[in-house]
């Protein structure tokens, strides 16, 4: 049996006004972020789960909070690929494969250590909206220019949280 192709499949053909190899730029850039919202959430989860130490309470409830938010971006995401008549991940592989934030598979990584990471792994995260941003208006795409800067505020929200966490005295 061959693989479904959106291209060639009418069921998946979204209808739009903008230029099919624009939206392509739009939806891979679209894409590529979302794999990352994945990582970073899974990693996030990780360490709300295995922090540890005398902060714990406020480490373990901030993570959740920001896996929270970041889970929460990850379907206006995928909806705004489809709204642009292509496709969006499929499954782990998928993600894996475009994803740049790096897993981290540490049995044990100390709190400062989980705060420090998470924050630039969310700068990372902003560097590839900006890269949406940028193929969005490339391409005319305003609903996903405009929609772009959303995500990229909270997620410099998360990383300036993580950094005030982590301060020391």
């Amino acid at each position: 049996m061959e693989p479904i192709v959106a291209e060639t499949n009418p069921a998946l053909k979204t209808p739009t006004d903008l230029a099919r190899n624009d939206t392509r730029t739009v939806a891979d850039a679209l894409n590529a972020a979302l794999a990352d919202c994945y990582a970073l959430y899974l990693k996030t989860k990780n360490f709300h789960w295995h922090v540890s130490g005398p902060h714990f309470r406020d480490y373990h409830l901030l993570m959740d909070d920001q896996a929270a938010q970041i889970l929460a971006v990850t379907d206006a995401i995928a909806e705004r690929v489809r709204k642009t008549g292509n496709t969006t991940l499929r499954s782990i592989g998928d993600i894996s494969r475009r994803q740049s934030i790096v897993d981290n598979d540490r049995e044990f990584v100390g709190p400062a250590d989980m705060l420090a990471e998470l924050r630039d792994d969310n700068l990372k995260l902003v560097e590839r909206f900006r890269e949406v941003k940028d193929a969005a208006e490339e391409a005319k795409d305003n609903a996903t220019s405009g929609i772009v800067d959303e995500w990229t505020d909270q997620a410099e929200e998360r990383a300036w949280f993580l950094f005030e966490a982590s301060r020391k005295g």
